[in-house]
């Protein structure tokens, strides 16, 4: 019990002394730590020192550098706008002269004026009694006019408006003689020089053109080698004579004529198809529906390979190339119609071969004036299935084909439809004309040219001072017998002139009609 508390208090003694070590060595610890502390606040702050002492030479550096420059930038400017002031300085004593001198000017313009003012005023009051002087004179004139009237018109026996209106009816009758003498004299002039080479040039063409002249009618007859094939023709119950005309299109007309069987249409193509396959069944004897319709096909095929062939043809003959194959068909169709009687496509080469020589001649385009005398009458092909005119179908069919524009033209201006627009249209006109209206080329129906007379009668008649007229040489030729009190010399050439506008513009006829007007002179007395 005696040793217990010794070593307790051994054991709270060495516990003191650890915890009076413990707190010596803590604080110990926090000495160096501060001293630590206290240097590293040290190093910054030499450092910071150091950094704001460079930072502050520097800064000041920069400044006197940024003095420095800005001096010299504000030199510079101040150098700038001197120079600047000092050009403006010279634009402003410039324009200070300039607005100076004006303004001179301006004066002496406003004295000048001023001056011209004033003897514009002078004027005027000199101006103001002439006026009033020249209207006393007029109104004294008016009367002394006025007087003389009344005295001329007691003496003529006219009022003025009556003596005006003869003075305006012999001057327009002196100015329409005079008109129609210059016309008269100008036409002889110019017929003395170009009508001789015209006639030669035409001579020449036509001398060297030997066409002949086919005339066809709307039938075609077919040869039978017996009466006994009529009655094959027409098969049991007309029942083969119906089916060829259904499949041609055609009428057969089947009479008393021996040994022969007629075949009627107004389409050429078609009737020289059914004549073509009526003589194959004839010849060959088979003659039933079905073999009509074969036949025909066939002959229907060689028809078109014969329009090829005669259409290229015709283009060799004539010396035209480069046709569309379209027109070269429309050519060869040509060899089945006529007008007035004349095979079209005879008439059509005579016109290219005319045309072409005439062209020749003038030294013009030979080939342009071919391709369009050729092509004039291609329309007339067309009329069967097509409305309008045979000149409005052949230059559709022309255009569409990429013809020459002169070449259209001469198609549409052969008959004046529309305005020449070349030398080559003028002379297919003229070729045209000669091939239609040469001796023995055209016949028409005695109808026809019936009317044509009464028209040509009924035109001429129809002018004041006409007392006769008559058409001879079958209408080719109009004489018109005029009273000489009431047409005088010069009227008769315009008179002329207006019958044959007319005659072109109301009538239709192949050719060319010549209009000759006869004015006889008479005296006449009396013996009592």
């Amino acid at each position: 019990m005696g040793d217990f508390p010794v070593a307790a208090l051994v054991g709270a003694l060495g516990l003191i002394s650890a915890v009076v070590a413990f707190m010596v060595g803590r604080q110990a610890g926090r000495n160096v730590e501060i001293r630590d502390q206290q240097r590293a606040k040290t190093t910054a702050d030499e450092t910071a020192s150091r950094i704001l002492e460079d930072a502050r030479r520097e800064a000041e550096t920069a400044r006197k550098s940024a003095i420095v420059s800005g001096k010299e930038e504000v030199l510079q400017l101040r150098e700038t706008l001197e120079q600047e002031l000092r050009a403006r300085r010279v634009d402003v004593e410039r324009d200070e002269k300039r607005v100076l001198d004006r303004e001179s000017q301006v004066d002496r313009a406003r004295d000048s004026l001023e001056g011209r003012e004033s003897e514009l005023k002078q004027r005027l009051g000199e101006i103001t009694k002439r006026d009033a002087r020249t209207t006393d004179r007029e109104q004294e004139l008016e009367r002394l006019v006025e007087d003389e009237r009344r005295r001329l018109e007691q003496i003529a026996g006219l009022s003025a408006e009556q003596a005006k209106t003869e003075l305006m009816r012999r001057m327009e009758d002196a100015a329409l003689a005079d008109a129609a003498n210059r016309v008269r004299e100008i036409r002889e002039s110019a017929k003395r020089n170009a009508e001789r080479e015209a006639k030669k040039i035409v001579a020449l063409a036509v001398q060297r053109v030997a066409a002949e002249t086919t005339a066809e009618t709307t039938v075609s007859a077919v040869s039978l080698p017996n009466d006994e094939m009529k009655g094959r023709i027409i098969g049991r119950e007309g029942r083969n004579i119906r089916a060829f005309e259904l499949a041609t299109g055609v009428d057969v007309i089947i009479d008393d004529t021996p040994d022969t069987v007629v075949v009627s249409c107004f389409d050429p193509v078609r009737r020289e198809t059914a004549r073509l396959a009526l003589e194959k069944l004839v010849s060959d004897g088979r003659i039933h529906p079905g073999r009509i319709e074969e036949v025909v096909a066939k002959a229907r095929k060689e028809v078109e390979t014969t329009i090829i062939e005669t259409g290229e043809q015709a283009a060799y003959e004539v010396g035209v190339a480069g046709l569309h194959p379209e027109l070269i068909k429309l050519i060869g169709r040509m060899r089945w119609r006529t007008s007035y009687g004349q095979n079209i496509l005879a008439h059509s080469k005579e016109v290219a071969w005319l045309a072409g020589m005439m062209a020749a001649e003038l030294g013009l385009d030979v080939a342009l004036a071919k391709r369009g005398a050729i092509l004039h009458d291609v329309g007339k092909v067309l009329t069967h299935e097509h409305e309008g005119t045979h000149v409005q179908l052949g230059v559709e069919v022309a255009t569409k084909y990429g013809e020459n524009p002169l070449v259209v033209n001469c198609i549409a201006a052969h008959h004046d439809d529309v305005p020449h627009e070349s030398e080559v249209s003028v002379l297919v006109q003229a070729a045209d004309a000669i091939s239609g209206s040469r001796p023995g080329a055209r016949r028409e129906a005695f109808e026809t040219y019936v009317k044509r007379l009464e028209g040509l009668e009924r035109i001429a008649s129809s002018y004041r001072g006409v007392e006769r007229v008559f058409a001879i040489q079958a209408g080719r030729e109009i004489r018109v017998v005029v009273t000489p009190e009431q047409v005088d010399d010069a009227r008769m050439t315009t008179l002329s002139e207006e019958i044959a506008r007319r005659i072109e513009s109301e009538l239709q006829y192949p050719g060319q009609i010549k209009v000759v007007v006869i004015r006889e002179s008479r005296a006449v007395d009396f013996a009592r």
